[in-house]
């Protein structure tokens, strides 16, 4: 009985997430304050499987990001202020909709960054453009 709960439980959690993604809900600035820098989180392995304002199934181990307003399908180089890793994101999602926060990553991003212990890191982002 448990599981069938948590299965329908997370199933809500996914359908409201989709539905708040996909009528394009957004709150504050895309970019930190000074517009080159951001605090970006990752994306949490409950929502791996959910369909993203893309269209696309969020896989945690693609290298992707959620951004209120980038276009979808804009790439972006990423680093890590803190240890200079760097990697290349493709927005396939929105969001983040928690305050002070401006980007998601995928959790194989923030593997790559190296802030999955932390939760949250400072990031220089470059938009590089559209998909290719």
């Amino acid at each position: 009985m448990r599981q069938i709960v948590l299965g329908i439980s997370l199933t809500v959690i996914c359908n409201a997430l989709g539905l708040a993604l996909a009528t394009g809900a957004s709150a504050g600035d895309e970019r930190g304050p000074d517009g080159r820098f951001c605090i970006a989180s990752y994306i949490s392995h409950k929502f791996h499987g959910c369909k993203t304002a893309s269209g696309e199934i969020y896989d945690k181990t693609k290298l992707t990001a959620a951004h209120r307003k980038y276009p979808l399908g804009t790439r972006v180089r990423v680093t890590n202020v803190r240890n200079g890793k760097s990697v290349v994101l493709r927005i396939n999602d929105r969001g983040p909709f928690i305050k002070g926060r401006h980007l998601d990553v995928s959790y194989r991003a923030a593997q790559e960054l190296g802030f999955v212990r932390q939760g949250k890191a400072k990031l220089k982002v470059e938009v590089l453009g559209g998909d290719r």
